[in-house]
């Protein structure tokens, strides 16, 4: 059992590790960029104006009514023949270009995320009490101040238990870029149970690994809510 997670040929230790290094680069990558994309549809959820609210709605309709893993074919094949079709219009002479199975489960994953984050960011600013502004207002912070040091905190606190819930959902749905010959965690295993023919072992493997990560993460997050929550009264 040992020799089949050792380094070398004859083990699959090596393609493993490495599996679990690209599954949390793919994850880490991802978080910052659907948590940017996602304060920028909260915006439009928010904003007076009505094009902006209906492009926010819209996209959080849109995107959390599609299957992730639709989402991911649409952007490897759609985005990347689109990719293609403008380098070439713009530059002839510059060749073929196509789009890397990681930067597709970046931007697919990034775009399902933004959708749920949204929500929770759009739930969270809503919470925030009006007196805290009010306060604000009445002691001469200026609207800049205000947001700093008021809504950004309290957006913060009440909105991180929502994200961590999706961070762990990130975490384990970028199993599925694995369909798009990524050579994650979940395209390793199942590259070893291929040649092996020990499906349990390999799967049991890459179930504990994403239920350690996961378990490291809520810890993480724990911890993080305590520091967002200082100062404040449990009832």
């Amino acid at each position: 059992m040992l020799e089949l997670f050792s380094y070398g040929p004859l083990g699959w230790g090596d393609e493993i590790l490495s599996g679990l290094w690209v599954t949390l680069c793919l994850a880490v990558t991802t978080l910052p960029v659907g948590l940017l994309l996602g304060f920028a549809v909260a915006g439009c959820s928010l904003s007076q104006s009505r094009i902006g609210r209906a492009i926010g709605v819209g996209y959080t309709t849109l995107m959390r009514g599609l299957p992730e893993i639709l989402t991911l074919f649409i952007v490897y094949n759609g985005f990347g023949l689109l990719l293609n079709h403008v380098v070439t219009s713009l530059f002839p002479d510059f060749g073929r270009v196509e789009l890397s199975p990681f930067a597709a489960g970046v931007v697919a994953l990034s775009m399902v995320f933004a959708a749920f984050a949204a929500e929770v960011l759009r739930g969270a600013f809503l919470a925030i009490p009006k007196g805290e502004i009010m306060a604000g207002q009445a002691i001469g912070m200026t609207p800049r101040q205000i947001f700093w040091r008021i809504k950004l905190p309290l957006l913060w606190r009440f909105a991180l238990p929502g994200l961590g819930n999706l961070w762990l959902n990130l975490l384990k749905d970028t199993a599925l870029v694995s369909v798009i010959a990524l050579d994650d965690l979940m395209r390793a295993s199942k590259v070893a149970v291929g040649v092996t023919k020990q499906p349990f072992t390999f799967y049991l493997v890459a179930c504990l690994l994403y239920w350690v990560f996961c378990l490291l993460s809520e810890l993480v997050l724990e911890q993080m809510e305590k520091r967002a929550n200082r100062g404040v009264r449990s009832v």
